[in-house]
């Protein structure tokens, strides 16, 4: 253990209760000014956090939308390019139709 360091202090009543802590002065005018400043930096630096987590979705999602697009059209040309050699060579399924419900 280190000696050169004071222990802790601890105020309490000779009944064993704890001392509340004294009173803080009060703020002056410069203390007030200082926080609401620094509220109002602390509500700008999270509005722009919101922004730029926002701008990042919509730069993955510029991103992705492409590819995702390219995806579904080689899986589709993948598919007719099957169902074209199935019926070419008669192996495709007779009885499978494709059907779309409108409402």
């Amino acid at each position: 253990m280190e000696t050169h360091r004071r222990p802790p202090v601890i105020d309490m009543t000779p009944e064993g209760e704890f001392r509340d802590a004294p009173p803080s002065p009060a703020a002056g005018l410069l203390d007030r000014a200082l926080a609401r400043v620094g509220a109002a930096g602390m509500v700008v630096a999270v509005v722009a956090g919101g922004l730029l987590l926002a701008g990042l979705a919509v730069l993955a999602i510029s991103i992705l939308l492409p590819i995702a697009i390219l995806a579904g059209a080689i899986g589709a040309g993948s598919l007719w390019w099957r169902m074209r050699r199935a019926r070419r060579d008669g192996t495709a399924p007779q009885g499978v139709r494709f059907v779309i419900i409108r409402r």
